[in-house]
């Protein structure tokens, strides 16, 4: 056995102290102090009593490897600068329990001439003898810890696999007084856990449901792993879906569920992570082991469901329903090499599809492109034909369900509500309890109680916003009248109100894929061009169609016939700034959708050939033609009157006039017999309106209509203070009563 020479005593004495965990700390209070009382030993040998140097710093790190052990790398470093004469510690497996780290510490103290102690005696890593001694003593501690691990890691396992290890259970689960797994007695962290699991059924996004708890201002609860107390927080995406993926919720008894995976970084060091793994893989798995919130079959559609919601690679297709206007995104196969084709949106913003994998991964052709807006339309169509019978009863079944899932969404408020209240109480009874003079404490709980008494007023009005809410409940009149009626399936899609992703939505509840296959067959015409199109119902159910496609050139949108056919009867009379006008006032739109503009008419009228209007010559006098029709003010300048007389004319019938169509301006015909009846003057014996109706006993509605229809004559006066209608009213005349 070695002994401390002069060259060792000149040197420090280092003690390495180290505990595998906190707890050992705290409980193993007897191997703690005999590693300390190393120092004892080491002035015992020789060593002055300033040369001693502890070494603690590894309290509550494992030994298995010497990362992160900041201690037993600095003590490395001090016996590789020949600081240290001797190492002590109360056993090899205390410096390390793997070999790697053990043999660099024997390697460097045989350079650097340091010695090494534990409780059996003292070494000379240089020496033979003793450096084999110390090489068996490290081989025994790596395998006892090896030992030790497979021992608990066996037992873990056995009771695992009968279902009675005891697990640190999600919020919402908790262990009963017989040690079992039972739903938590708090009905507000139950109606949580449930609110999350409804959510998810209606939005189909974990994303989704956390814009909506955070929206509605709802906090979700937490268990604290180290105190096992439910905390209460804003809702979060880990905190969505770790309730989504946790099989505890479906009544699941799960061991190993993941993995610890071990790499080197680029700087060498090892890095270690937990991988979770497939069902098929976990250690042990016993369904049914205790009462759940949802089914083992909910749970399965749940992960499903989040698997098809995770992000594609670059370029790839599928992921959750966003808002994008594509309504086949994630849904549409090419059907020649069978890949899920990827979204591409035009500048317009019009989708399109692409099968363009091929041409990324190994610089081929695209295998195909397609339009979005024709093949939307195909597949809706179908899809609405299919739903056409269960309209009537989805529209009846969603009714009913309404008030019901709005009672179960308004009962997670009450119980934020009720639970905002008990916190409160317990605040106030705390404060209350303390004695008035100490301010010290007084101030905080003041504090705290105004903070509870503030989440109190925000669940009351959270809660009165969500009774706001309560869905309009049907009578039996209205719901008969649905059932004779039905619902407009195609106007609820198409509404406004309705989102691209609630459409993608019904989409995916109906269609399981969609495929395609364009058929380049395009005749000298330029019309056979096709696309084969197979929907794939939900249940396997499939159904082939053919859809055509526009040859290149041609247009797939066009202005419709009778927009058309109108504006070549109005360019025969106005402008084409006139008749964009008109097609503005009747909510015309372009194929493209636009309002019409003068640029839009005269783009129309160039392509289908439509001639301009062209105005009458303006050196054309009055008196030179004998009919003439004209514009309503032209009308009013040369009859010498206001255009609000013109229109007045034209309501009682003096004048006759035409309005092509709605919204168009009206054309007054003016002849000579016309200009003959609008004079300065009156003849003798021409009556004003009041009384004519007079002298004929009739009322003054009847005149005028008698006018009208010709029965009567009247001209209009222009000139002087009693201007307005002359009538030919003498005693020749039929009255009310008189016979003709």
């Amino acid at each position: 056995m070695a002994e401390p020479g002069p060259a060792h005593l000149r040197r420090d004495a280092y003690i390495y102290v180290r505990q595998s965990t906190l707890a050992q700390t705290v409980r193993n209070t007897e191997s703690l102090a005999r590693q300390y009382d190393l120092a004892s030993r080491a002035r015992e040998l020789g060593w002055a009593e300033h040369q001693v140097v502890v070494v603690d710093d590894d309290l509550g790190r494992s030994g298995a490897s010497a990362h992160g052990r900041k201690g037993f790398s600095d003590l490395v470093a001090d016996v590789g600068l020949g600081k240290a004469g001797i190492v002590l510690s109360l056993e090899c497996s205390r410096l390390a329990r793997n070999n790697s780290d053990w043999y660099q510490l024997l390697d460097l103290c045989a350079l650097t001439d340091t010695l090494i102690a534990d409780a059996d005696g003292l070494y000379h890593p240089g020496l033979f003898n003793d450096r084999l001694v110390l090489g068996l003593k490290g081989t025994m501690s790596e395998a006892e810890l090896h030992l030790l691990r497979s021992r608990l890691n066996e037992g873990l396992r056995a009771k695992a696999a009968r279902g009675e290890l005891r697990l640190v259970l999600p919020a919402g689960l908790d262990y009963d007084d017989d040690d079992h797994v039972a739903l938590s007695p708090d009905e507000a962290v139950r109606e949580a856990v449930m609110c999350v699991f409804r959510r998810f059924d209606q939005l189909g996004s974990a994303r989704q449901v956390v814009v909506s708890l955070r929206a509605d201002g709802l906090r979700l609860p937490r268990r604290d792993i180290r105190t096992g107390k439910i905390t209460w927080a804003q809702a979060n995406y880990p905190a969505v879906h770790g309730i989504l993926i946790h099989p505890g919720y479906a009544g699941v008894f799960a061991y190993g569920r993941s993995k610890l995976e071990k790499r080197m970084d680029p700087g060498g060091n090892v890095i270690t992570r937990q991988r979770r793994l497939p069902r098929d893989q976990w250690a042990v798995m016993i369904p049914g082991h205790h009462p759940g919130y949802i089914s083992l079959e909910t749970y399965d559609a749940n992960i499903a469901r989040l698997a098809a919601n995770s992000p594609p690679p670059a370029g790839g297709a599928g992921g959750a329903a966003r808002q994008g206007a594509a309504w086949l995104q994630g849904l549409l196969r090419c059907g020649r090499c069978g890949r899920l084709m990827q979204v591409a949106y035009h500048s317009s913003g019009r989708p399109a599809y692409r099968c363009g994998r091929a041409n990324q991964m190994y610089g081929a052709t695209t295998c195909q492109r397609v339009g979005g807006r024709r093949l939307h339309e195909t597949v809706l169509a179908e899809l609405l034909a299919a739903l056409a019978p269960a309209c009537l009863a989805a529209t009846i079944q969603a009714m009913s369900d309404t008030e019901a899932q709005f009672r179960q969404n308004l009962a997670v408020f009450e119980r934020a509500l009720e639970r905002a209240r008990f916190e409160a109480g317990r605040a106030l009874r705390q404060y209350d309890n303390i004695e008035p003079e100490n301010r010290l404490v007084a101030r905080t709980l003041e504090a705290v109680l105004e903070d509870k008494l503030t989440a109190v007023r925000t669940a009351e009005n959270q809660l009165a916003a969500q009774q706001a809410r309560r869905p309009v409940t049907l009578t039996e009149e209205e719901t008969a009248w649905i059932t004779t009626a039905g619902a407009d399936l195609r106007a609820i899609f198409g509404a406004p109100a309705t989102t691209h992703a609630q459409r993608k939505e019904l989409i995916r509840a109906v269609i399981a894929e969609v495929t395609v296959t364009v058929q380049d067959n395009t005749g000298q015409d330029g019309t056979a061009r096709t696309c084969q199109v197979q929907i794939t119902w939900q249940g396997g159910a499939s159904t082939a169609l053919q859809m055509p496609i526009p040859a290149s050139g041609h247009h797939g949108r066009v202005t419709s016939e009778d927009t058309l056919d109108l504006v070549r009867r109005l360019a025969r009379r106005y402008d084409d700034t006139a008749i964009a006008q008109i097609l503005g006032q009747q909510n015309r739109r372009t194929a493209t959708g636009l309002p019409f503009r003068k640029t839009h008419v005269r783009a129309l009228r160039a392509y289908h050939g439509i001639p301009e209007y062209q105005p009458p010559p303006e050196n054309v006098t009055p008196g030179c033609q004998d009919a003439t029709v004209v514009s309503i003010p032209e009308a009013g300048r040369q009859l010498g009157v206001s255009t609000a007389t013109i229109y007045r004319w034209l309501r009682d019938g003096f004048v006759t006039g035409e309005q092509l169509t709605p919204g168009a301006p009206w054309q007054v015909r003016i002849d000579q017999q016309l200009r003959d009846r609008v004079r300065p003057q009156a003849p003798d014996g021409w009556l004003p309106l009041s009384q004519a109706a007079a002298r004929l006993g009739v009322a003054r509605q009847t005149v005028l209509n008698k006018v009208q229809r010709g029965e009567l004559n009247a001209i209009y006066l222009t000139r002087g203070r009693r201007k307005g209608l002359r009538i030919q009213a003498g005693h020749g005349h039929a009255g009310l009563f008189d016979t003709p």
